[in-house]
């Protein structure tokens, strides 16, 4: 475990933003973590997994901990299901590849999510009809002060659309450092409806997709719609889908009938925040280094030089847009270090 100072941040962040760590550490094993947990001569504490869901605004004036804890293992296995436990260290699509080498089910949807394993439960992370809760059975975090080990149950994580008890009452208290998955041996349930996967198989002559053929349709979609973070520095959706009372959608699809949307419940409705910031004319726009994607207006880039702060601004700018023009705000899903 060798600890460095000065050190640059871009190649640790999908925006690819040039901040800096006062120091800077890699841990490989969850006793690792327990070490420089414990040293107080290192404060604040950063926690860094496979930065991928952050926009960092300014340099880190303190001990950035990146975890690359590794290792999937079987727990148990039966005919129908196997249960895994994933460190926090791998890498999430890497890891839905082994499942599907495996022949696993439950995690093809949710195929080429950038980012590691442990952070996925902060976020709830999910594509295409599919979250991480569908699959999760627990996981193991070390709490920041004691240095213990605790196991989060289903329940005990609170998850909800791109939320989970570590966003918010447990918010920078605990460290995940390993997830436990129960996913499908065999009579996978498939879910081709949402988006434009049904689509995508039909264009490549699938009608009995296998969870191989489902994960590839994903991957084609998101290769087309959404930048490669080593071209074009992103972090994916930068802002959440909002989700809004019967109220506010009678409302809101009486004066824009065209928009899409998805039911939730008879009181609840998402709107693609993706069209919202479309209609108000951001799409494919540049300003400066900082920029939206053409592709896919949820995304905000990085053209090569942009600072965290410049693009928050735009953020900022879009999410005042939005609610002027829809009387809807939109908030950003990645985390803001500010």
């Amino acid at each position: 475990m060798k600890i460095k100072k000065d050190f640059s941040l871009k190649a640790y962040n999908t925006f690819g933003i040039d901040a800096k760590a006062k120091f800077f550490v890699e841990v490989q094993t969850v006793d690792e973590l327990r070490q420089i947990l414990k040293r107080d001569e290192f404060l604040p504490k950063f926690i860094l997994g496979g930065g991928s869901n952050m926009l960092l605004t300014k340099d880190i004036n303190g001990v950035v901990i990146h975890i690359a804890i590794k290792g999937i293992s079987v727990v148990s296995e039966d005919n129908n299901y196997v249960t895994l436990t994933v460190m926090a260290g791998e890498n999430w699509h890497e890891t839905v590849l082994w499942t599907l080498t495996h022949g696993y089910g439950g995690l093809e949807n949710m195929s080429l999510i950038p980012g590691n394993m442990g952070t996925a439960p902060i976020q709830n992370i999910g594509a295409y009809g599919t979250e991480l809760k569908d699959c999760f059975v627990s996981c193991e975090a070390m709490e920041r002060t004691t240095h213990k080990l605790v196991t989060f149950s289903k329940e005990d994580c609170r998850f909800g659309y791109r939320e989970s008890f570590f966003k918010n009452e447990g918010k920078d208290q605990y460290i995940i450092t390993s997830v436990t998955l129960k996913l499908t041996r065999k009579n996978h349930n498939l879910n081709t409806s949402y988006g434009a996967i049904e689509d995508e198989l039909i264009n490549n002559n699938i009608t009995r997709p296998n969870i191989k053929e489902v994960s590839n349709a994903v991957i084609n979609i998101r290769n087309r719609r959404l930048p490669d973070p080593k071209e074009l520095g992103n972090s994916g959706s930068f802002f959440k889908n909002p989700v809004v009372d019967q109220n506010t959608f009678e409302r809101f699809s009486q004066e824009n009938p065209e928009a899409p949307f998805y039911k939730i419940s008879d009181t609840q409705f998402k709107i693609p925040a993706g069209w919202l910031i479309e209609q108000c004319g951001f799409k494919g726009k540049r300003f400066g280094d900082a920029g939206v994607h053409k592709n896919q207006a949820l995304v905000l880039v990085n053209y090569g030089n942009a600072t965290g702060k410049e693009i928050l601004n735009l953020a900022d700018t879009i999410i005042n847009a939005v609610e002027k023009k829809f009387q809807i705000k939109i908030t950003p899903e990645v985390n803001l270090i500010k």
